[in-house]
């Protein structure tokens, strides 16, 4: 088999990647593991997706579905179900796959994009003593099984580490009638974005502990407890400082690694520091006609990011294929890494607040504004860095709203659960009755992105809208 580019990976980065280097002219091929494009976004049902490339705030399935349908426009074809063994670069490269139709088999292109994305730190890594009980998951394998499958991994959930999956998934467990006892960070800032511990943790309830971390894990066939301790500057254990927390389900949050094996198998020189494979301006590894983008590179905390960066990627591989045809031939030259995106600590203001000094959800930046009612009854706003975030003051300040996602039940379908939000803000002393008729309610296939699957939800004007797609049964 032989084709210009072969992109592996068919998430975001995959796909803006494929479709940048299609309009290039270049023929492409996606290689996917799954049995469906769109990646890691599948299953991040929550808002907050494509404020940038999209104008608008969207869930995860929203934003994998407008370039998966992009993808389907353009007829780049993709082999799904397909596991890419071993890259090797050169002229031209070679590609190592399998799947179950064509069982093992190889590839030539003219170029590689690696876009394998990165997975999550697991528990072997942070050294907590204790037995191996049932009821300790990463924080992204619940997220999967809960929104994508419908299970419950537990009632009683302790969370360790803030990075943004634990935060959101402390606020899906609490959704969903979960009881979350905490949130505990070992450092003295929290990992996630600054609006996230007010969407996910404040308006829930849920404690956060910095400076804290689980010293040990009680019970042997199931989680029965842990012992919280506090920390020392060296992140060391105070001794003397020892909770007992009951407790059943433990979710890890504690940290990305980029999926790079086959960027160490093919020879690319890795970056201790991202993790990721070194790359020059036009983000070539140093593997011959190797090139990479997206979290596989380094981890990103905005998809719009991953995006951009991959349609540079796309770009520059189907330039370098052109190149080769041409029999043109250059050299890779000195390595530049390329700019990383701020990381910007989420470091809550002593002394907050509540009632006058709001941190902003209308986007990740989480600016700081300081509301204070007037005696004639107006509001004064200030410290927002636009129009969204005085009218989320405004709100906050009046008649606060936050927007719900969930998933429902699904009848008939080839999938057990398809992903829902309200169709705008509603009351915050609604959101348990939404949720309410979301859980107790089932839909049957087929369900199209879009459809408004519950009318009026819980008596407040807005509609549930499906977020992905149920197909029946047997359709492909």
């Amino acid at each position: 088999m032989r084709t210009d580019l072969v992109i592996i990976g068919g998430g975001p980065a995959g796909m803006a990647a494929a479709l940048s280097a299609h309009e290039q002219g270049a023929g492409v091929l996606i290689l996917e593991r799954d049995r469906e494009l769109g990646g890691i976004l599948n299953q991040c049902i929550h808002n907050g997706f494509g404020l940038h490339t999209f104008g608008e705030e969207l869930t995860g399935p929203e934003y994998a579905d407008r370039y998966v349908k992009r993808v389907r426009q353009a007829q780049i074809p993709c082999l799904y179900n397909t596991i890419a063994v071993d890259v090797q670069g050169g002229n031209p490269c070679r590609i190592t796959a399998m799947n179950r139709r064509q069982g093992l088999f190889e590839i030539e292109a003219g170029a590689v994009v690696l876009a394998m994305g990165c997975r999550e730190r697991p528990r072997g890594a942070m050294n907590i003593p204790g037995c191996r009980p049932s009821g300790i998951f990463s924080a992204g394998t619940a997220q999967r099984l809960v929104n994508m499958e419908g299970r419950m991994p537990g009632r009683e959930v302790v969370v360790l580490g803030s990075g943004d999956i634990g935060l959101i998934m402390a606020r899906r467990m609490s959704l969903q009638g979960a009881k979350v006892k905490l949130v505990a960070e070992i450092m003295p800032y929290s990992g996630g974005l600054k609006r996230n511990i007010v969407q996910c943790l404040d308006d829930f309830g849920i404690p956060l502990r910095l400076g804290h971390t689980v010293s040990e894990i009680h019970g042997k066939n199931r989680v029965e407890a842990v012992t919280l301790v506090k920390v020392d500057e060296a992140l060391k254990p105070i001794a003397g400082t020892e909770e007992y927390i009951a407790c059943d389900t433990i979710l890890l949050s504690c940290g990305l690694i980029p999926e790079n094996e086959l960027s160490e198998s093919a020879g690319a020189r890795m970056d201790s520091v991202t993790q990721g494979p070194v790359v020059n301006a036009a983000l070539e590894t140093t593997a011959e006609g190797i090139f990479a983008c997206g979290n596989v590179l380094h981890v990103h905390d905005l998809v719009d990011n991953v995006s951009k960066e991959a349609e540079k990627a796309g770009a520059f591989a189907a330039a370098y294929v052109k190149e080769r045809m041409a029999g043109e031939r250059r050299e890779w030259g000195q390595a530049v890494r390329p700019k990383l995106p701020d990381k910007t600590r989420s470091v809550l203001p002593e002394g907050r607040d509540a009632g006058k000094t709001l941190i902003c959800i209308g986007c990740p930046v989480g600016c700081l504004i300081t509301a204070q009612k007037n005696s004639d009854g107006s509001l004064s706003i200030s410290g927002n860095t636009c129009k969204k975030g005085e009218e989320y003051a405004r709100n906050e300040m009046t008649a606060p709203k936050r927007s719900v996602t969930s998933f429902m039940k699904v009848e008939g379908g080839g999938c057990r659960t398809v992903s829902v939000k309200t169709r705008g803000g509603i009351p915050k002393d609604k959101i348990w009755q939404c949720m309410e008729e979301i859980r107790t309610k089932t839909v049957k296939a087929p369900v199209k992105v879009g459809d408004v699957l519950i009318a009026d939800v819980a008596g407040t004007g807005v509609d549930v809208t499906a977020t992905s797609n149920a197909q029946e049964k047997g359709e492909v």
